[in-house]
């Protein structure tokens, strides 16, 4: 496997007790460095960014989550423009979005980047194509292992709205970075058709590409909830198109209650992640600081992660784990997030009884229970728990999912699954 890239500088959190003249001080400071025109005034300096939207990078040739199947057909696009959409959680006047050559082996250019409210499918609302410039250009070149945020820019982005973003590939480049479960469809067109109202795809896809997050500004910035995990947080067997992850479910509750105002919620799942293994995506104890610590004004963590260790332990005996050695996985996790005054919680893991075998075995499922007893026990001294299991397993069997969650694969919630993990989560935690 190729090793992890070096890390992107995160964008820095300003601690709740920074005086306004520190925080001007270092708006000024940031502002000098980025060259960001929306910094020239007071008023946007005053202002903060937060997180609405976000896609962890993950490296194409080890997307696959079976374990010691073939790498990936190779993948590239040239003289392509391709359409994403994704769902804003928190809204704002000023945007800004990251483009990253994580995993790249060599530069990766863009011809151009645009956002766009969507309205539906491909297409967008013209009059609000805008262009995305990166210190001042158009186009940008990503070096390899590296990331790019554009110019803030502004653009009227209210809570919980869904955005298009275009990107052209200009040249022959082969896919690196992506994220690959992004149960929203993207779709690709010949030729540059950044502001192509009625864009007309040649195919379509379910994967972001090297599009992994925006940020807005607003006045209203309070927090934001960074949902960490494995494919039940990315949202594996949701309906397509329909944003029904758990964290969707999430964002929308805390959009809908009044006293939340200013929170956002953002996923970093990917499907087969583990905690202390690579698989797909980095392991969790390394990416946490950078998809977790790193993402801009995060407050919150709600971490689900483990039971991919478990499973596919048991088809390589060398990577098996034992519930210790998870849960040492998850302190780790706790520990860097609390020296960043992020407030943590636990996420009990879901049941999987049933499960194709041996991901699920009598002994795995022990395995489970131990690490849920210790979350339940707050032994991590977290700043809470969140009893997922409690609210999705049946009552008849608590060691399967209740049938009118269950996607049907018995280890994946489905649509209404979701939502049930969602209203688990009590609201005050988070005031």
């Amino acid at each position: 496997m190729r090793a992890t890239p070096p890390k992107a500088i995160p964008p820095r959190l300003w601690p709740e007790a920074m005086t306004r003249r520190r925080l001007f001080g270092f708006m000024a400071a940031a502002c000098l460095a980025a060259g960001l025109s929306a910094c020239d005034d007071d008023d946007d300096a005053a202002r903060q960014l937060q997180a609405t939207w976000t896609a962890s990078p993950q490296d194409y040739a080890e997307t696959l989550p079976i374990l010691g199947a073939p790498p990936p057909e190779p993948q590239s696009f040239q003289d392509q423009s391709i359409r994403h959409v994704m769902r804003a959680s928190a809204g704002g006047d000023t945007v800004r979005v990251r483009v990253s050559n994580l995993f790249g082996d060599d530069p990766v250019t863009l011809g151009g980047v645009h956002i766009a409210r969507s309205m539906g499918g491909a297409s967008i609302q013209a009059t609000t194509d805008t262009v995305l410039r990166f210190n001042g250009q158009e186009s940008v070149t990503v070096p390899a292992g590296q990331e790019a945020w554009s110019d803030e820019t502004r653009f009227s982005l209210p809570p919980q709205t869904d955005v298009a973003v275009t990107v052209y590939v200009p040249q022959k480049t082969p896919v690196a970075t992506l994220h690959s479960q992004g149960q929203q469809t993207s779709s690709v067109a010949a030729g540059n058709a950044l502001g192509s109202e009625t864009f007309t795809p040649t195919e379509t896809r379910q994967s972001y590409y090297w599009v992994t997050g925006i940020d807005v500004r607003t006045d209203d910035a309070r927090g934001v909830i960074v949902a960490f995990g494995d494919s039940i947080t990315d949202g594996a067997a949701s309906t397509v198109d329909a944003v029904n992850r758990y964290p969707d479910f999430l964002a929308r509750r805390i959009a809908a209650d009044p006293a939340m105002k200013g929170f956002s919620v953002v996923n970093h799942g990917i499907g087969g992640n583990r905690v202390l293994n690579d698989v797909s995506g980095p392991r969790g104890v390394d990416r946490f600081q950078r998809d977790v610590l790193g993402t801009t004004g995060v407050t919150h963590a709600i971490i689900l992660l483990g039971i991919n260790d478990i499973g596919f332990g048991a088809f390589v005996p060398e990577q098996a784990v034992t519930a210790d050695q998870i849960t040492a996985g998850l302190q780790t996790m706790v520990n860097q997030a609390k020296a960043r005054n992020v407030k943590v919680f636990l996420g009990t893991l879901l049941p999987f009884k049933g499960a194709f075998p041996p991901y699920y075995s009598q002994e795995t499922d022990a395995k489970r229970l131990a690490v849920n007893a210790w979350i339940r026990a707050n032994t991590a001294q977290a700043q809470g728990i969140i009893d997922f299991e409690a609210a999705t397993r049946d009552p008849a069997d608590p060691l399967q999912l209740r049938a009118e969650y269950d996607s049907g694969d018995h280890l994946h919630p489905n649509d209404t699954g979701y939502e049930a993990m969602a209203q688990a989560i009590e609201l005050a935690l988070f005031r």
